[in-house]
């Protein structure tokens, strides 16, 4: 028997279902879809990597749904975020050089080496996939970690656009992948998202807080201050479905890839704030400091949007309290509340931070938040998820509806337009077949 054989025979195996069911929850039919999931990548790896001696490795990185804390990372602000079961895929094994090849399942073959002297950011390569292995692996050399080539044959069902930060699991993944291979799995998870950031940052070009990166990297439901250099994170012991509420992110079908000038404005224009303050950014500032000094700002900023990064501003203090909040909630299971909080912070982005849609001819998500309203009101919660101008709505949906809530919005997004998660406890995590 091949080792490819010998490995699709381990994935049957009791300690693989349970590490399966560990990943991805127990609900029906989910061990027989990532058994074939697992298989087929497995085999992929078999037909374009060919004949080897072993080992290989089945890494998986997870998406992350934002639970509050909207645009506030980026301002050293609060978040509440978690883990999910949905992830991107690697089956990979290592090379003798400094190679890296990458098959992901709907993308060109990448082929990239990451020798020391390749490893300088490089302009052309902005916004794609071999900016995101560059950056990662100069982010890990620079902290004196080993890193070297691999073969990886990659799939994934955190869809690029859909809000659920598709790029912070592959960044995630390829942190994973370099320290399993060769680092000895010294990463710890904050150091690891602090990497998967910079690769996102000055390799990608897309200047993303923190958060996504994080929540992929921990795992579980944390709550997170970006205050310090050093964030605080705290588990959160919480279960939704246990209390009858199932997590729904709704995929509208709006992409998020050529929005980046309008996330980038939502940072700039609350420090813009911040720097009228004499301070570099809004956790900087006392809430009551801005308030008494709206007249100066809207002066100094006259001509650059003053209004609406005063309103983004305004949304930036109301959320952080709200995280706490919430936090608390949870803390005291008072349910209701924290679903009540869930409504505001989704009210407030819309509002205030306004990043509900770019431009008037693209207001799918305004059209998915009226229709959970509609749905939920006075039993559920809904808001934005993610950066927002396109992409998904989180919906907290009461299970005895969720049936009903989903035929309802896959009736006008599309089929499998709706994402029913659930909380996935930890960050990347290696099934090693040997």
């Amino acid at each position: 028997m091949n080792l490819y054989a010998t490995l699709q025979r381990q994935l049957q195996s009791p300690e693989v279902m349970h590490r399966l069911q560990t990943l991805y929850g127990t609900r029906e039919g989910m061990l027989v879809a990532q058994r074939a999931r697992y298989t087929k990548v497995l085999k992929r790896h078999e037909d374009m990597i060919g004949s080897m001696e072993g080992p290989i490795y089945m890494i998986s990185a997870p998406g992350r749904t934002e639970i509050a804390g909207n645009h506030t990372d980026h301002n050293r602000g609060k978040v509440l975020a978690a883990a999910v079961n949905l992830d991107t895929l690697a089956a990979v094994s290592p090379r003798s050089d400094s190679i890296v090849n990458i098959h992901s399942e709907g993308y060109p073959a990448l082929s990239i080496s990451i020798a020391p002297e390749e490893l300088a950011p490089r302009k052309e390569e902005e916004g794609t996939t071999a900016a995101l292995v560059r950056g990662v692996a100069h982010g890990m050399h620079r902290e004196g970690l080993a890193i070297g080539g691999f073969d990886a044959v990659v799939t994934s069902d955190v869809r690029s656009g859909s809000g659920l930060s598709s790029s912070a699991a592959f960044e995630v993944l390829v942190c994973a992948i370099f320290d399993r291979l060769y680092a000895g799995n010294r990463l710890d998870a904050k150091k690891r998202a602090i990497i998967s950031q910079y690769a996102e940052n000055v390799y990608f070009g897309k200047p993303s807080g923190l958060m996504d990166q994080m929540a992929s990297s921990v795992g579980g439901l944390c709550y997170i201050d970006f205050q310090d250099p050093d964030p605080q994170v705290v588990a959160i012991s919480y279960d939704f479905a246990k209390m009858g509420y199932q997590l729904v992110v709704v995929n509208t079908g709006g992409s998020h890839d050529d929005l980046t000038p309008a996330y980038a404005a939502i940072p700039q224009e609350m420090k813009a704030v911040a720097q009228c303050l004499g301070q570099p950014d809004l956790r900087s500032v006392l809430p009551e400091q801005f308030m008494r000094k709206l007249p100066k700002i809207r002066e100094e900023l006259k001509g650059r949007n003053a209004d609406r990064a005063i309103l983004r501003a305004a949304h930036y203090f109301a959320e952080n309290n709200r995280v706490s909040q919430l936090v608390q909630t949870l803390q005291q299971n008072d349910l209701p509340e924290f679903l009540r909080l869930i409504i505001e912070s989704g009210r407030s982005s819309f509002e205030y931070l306004q990043n509900i849609f770019a431009t008037a001819d693209r207001q799918e998500l305004a059209l998915a938040l009226m229709l959970s309203q509609r749905r939920l009101e006075g039993k559920g919660a809904w808001r934005v998820h993610g950066g927002g101008f396109a992409g998904t709505t989180l919906n907290f949906v009461p299970c005895d509806m969720l049936d009903t809530f989903v035929k309802d919005m896959e009736t006008v997004f599309g089929q499998h337009s709706c994402n029913v998660l659930s909380i996935r406890p930890e960050g990347p995590a290696c099934i090693t077949l040997e």
